[in-house]
């Protein structure tokens, strides 16, 4: 969508998303995460795989909570959206994952007219300038994106940091850092890894490159956080991009895209991977990859660059 529409939407529900409304549940977030990880070393366990333990179901329970989505339904919207992000997805069974989870969020949005809570679908059903489509729409969009990338992030972060040891140490020494940290993570992995499709809408130069009115173009996010002008180290000697830096200023990125586009809950992202990076750090000092690095599946099929598990000890 383009303004006009995209904006009426986006207001919507920017405001759940403000660094205010953020900080509020920063203390829920927390406690979600120190269950998961309460739950992944309950009775003596000295192992797990880190992205169904832990990666998968925090962020889930995060968006659940905030949306007012039923969290025992998770099996059900993970495994849609999880369909509709492959790109091998052919286009009927993808169509029927959407109408399935679009009935679904248009079902649950009906019983919060009824009885609302405190979460974003409740308010969104009871505004009448909202049709049914709109509301599902707008819960689809943040229930899929909500939980996936946050997901991927984490584990990929945890796997970031089990290569670069030296940089975890610097966390667990300083866990001031850590914020900081998760810029440059978004950076140095931005999960975005396809590119974004985009036409022009009028003749344009980029770079000495003459694109014309309705060309194809594909925006290399990965690309661009990797530039050297923008992402070299101050120090000499200094990490190149191509290599993480947990005490990089890597606040220009562009993970999560820029304007008047950019991701809606990059604030909730930051959070919860700041709360996950220090939770993990200090309470498994111990952390370690279980299966050889060359065994690690990775979804390089999806818009969503992540791992399907990763097996840690500690």
């Amino acid at each position: 969508m383009d303004d006009p529409e995209h904006a009426r939407l986006r207001r919507m529900v920017a405001k759940d998303f403000l660094a205010r409304r953020v900080r509020e549940t920063r203390p829920r977030i927390q406690e979600v995460v120190e269950s998961a990880v309460d739950a992944m070393t309950a009775d003596g366990r000295r192992s797990a795989d880190f992205v169904g333990d832990f990666a998968l179901p925090v962020p889930s329970l995060v968006t659940c909570l905030m949306l007012g989505v039923p969290y025992e339904d998770h099996a059900l919207f993970q495994s849609l959206s999880r369909t509709m992000l492959d790109n091998t997805t052919g286009p009927a069974r993808a169509s029927a994952a959407h109408r399935e989870l679009m009935g679904y969020l248009a079902r649950l949005a009906e019983l919060k007219r009824d009885t609302p809570g405190d979460d974003i679908l409740s308010r969104l059903a009871a505004r009448p300038d909202l049709t049914p489509q709109e509301t599902a729409s707008l819960g689809f969009m943040l229930l899929i994106t909500g939980h996936e990338s946050t997901t991927n992030m984490a584990a990929l972060s945890v796997l970031a940091l089990l290569r670069s040891p030296g940089q975890a140490a610097r966390l667990r020494a300083d866990p001031s850092l850590v914020p900081g940290a998760v810029e440059e993570l978004l950076r140095y992995l931005t999960i975005i890894h396809l590119g974004l499709g985009r036409a022009a809408t009028e003749d344009v130069t980029v770079g000495g490159a003459a694109i014309r009115a309705g060309d194809g173009v594909i925006c290399m996010l990965s690309t661009a956080n990797r530039q050297p002008e923008l992402f070299a180290s101050e120090e000499p000697g200094g990490a190149c991009p191509a290599e993480l830096d947990v005490t990089r200023d890597a606040r220009r990125h562009l993970a999560f895209g820029h304007g008047a586009h950019q991701c809606l809950g990059h604030t909730l992202a930051r959070v919860e991977l700041q709360v996950i990076l220090e939770t993990v750090l200090r309470r498994l000092p111990g952390l370690r990859l279980a299966a050889p690095e060359d065994r690690l599946v990775f979804q390089r099929d999806t818009i969503v660059y992540g791992l399907r598990e990763l097996p840690v000890a500690w």
